[in-house]
Order: C-alpha cells, then structure tokens, then sequence
C-alpha cells in the first residue's frame, strides 16, 4: 500500500483496517474503523480533506478526491463505494450504496439509506433524498427503496465487505 503525506498532511485510519497492497492514499485523509480499501483503489486527499467514516469499504479501482479550495468529500459510515466509483468532492452518508462505475461530482448530497444504481452519473450539485434509488445519466429518482433492499442490499454488502477483508488479514 502506498501512503503519501502532501502539504503536510498524513493520511490517518482507525482500528482494524485492510489495505490491499496497491491500494493509494495520500495527504488529507481521516478514516475510522473497519474500514477496507481493495485493489488499485485511490484516496487522494492532496487538494482537499477526504474525511471517511466507519466500516466503509472503498471496491477496486475506485477514486476519492476533491476539488481545490472548494469541495472536500464526506462518507458517512457504513458505505459501500462499488468497484470503479469516482466519488468527487460530494457528500454520502450513512448506510449507502454506490454502485459500480458510478460517480458522484462536487457538492452533490447522498442522504442516508440509498442506493446510486451501477454506471450512474450524479452532476455537481444533485440532492439524493434519504431513502431513495437513483439511476441514469443524469441520475434520477426511480424509486423509493424497499425494506427488502435496505437489508439485502445495502447492508448486506457493507457486513460482507467486513468479512472479505478479515479474510487477507
């Protein structure tokens, strides 16, 4: 795993944490416990802070960042960042599920409870109401989420994440 400090920042994580050998992080990065980073995935905290929260899991080949003195990126916790993910300068909290190939531009709020539908673009400045499902380009409301999803999906895969890093540990 590479970690970089720039501009005098160090990237900083919690307990019981798995780093996959070429996972990236670099500068301004504050991550909480249980979290994982797998495989060619990039956290890049050099031009604005990148503030992670618990058991967050950040798939393959994603990429966090920000945008220079303007949008830092917040994860609340239990957040699954799908595989190929651009999560830039936004807002996701907790219990959410970005799917894979999606990204998410500057300014843009992810409530609680959601889903960002695989290959989804979300445009600077998009608002995700709590408890939605999000698809398209541009992403759009298609439905509200379903108990059913919120357990078998959205928290399933934040729960199994956990395990799959205990596995390399």
């Amino acid at each position: 795993m590479l970690i970089k400090s720039v501009r005098g920042f160090t990237p900083k994580h919690g307990n019981n944490c798995f780093f996959a050998e070429n996972a990236t992080l670099i500068g301004e990065v504050i991550m909480g416990d249980d979290c994982s980073v797998w495989y060619q995935a990039v956290v890049r905290g050099d031009v604005n802070g990148i503030y992670i929260g618990n058991r967050v899991n950040i798939q393959d080949g994603a990429v966090i960042h920000g945008t220079y003195e303007q949008s830092a990126t917040h994860i609340g916790d239990d957040v699954s960042i799908g595989h190929n993910a651009i999560v830039h300068g936004c807002t996701i909290k907790d219990k959410v599920l970005v799917g894979m190939g999606s990204i998410i531009m500057d300014d843009s709020i992810v409530e609680s409870n959601s889903i960002i539908a695989a290959g989804s673009v979300l445009p600077k400045n998009t608002r995700v109401p709590e408890g939605s499902i999000f698809a398209g380009i541009p992403a759009k409301k298609i439905k509200d989420i379903s108990p059913k999803l919120q357990k078998g999906e959205i928290e399933r895969i934040a729960k199994n994440y956990m395990q799959y890093a205990a596995w390399f540990k």
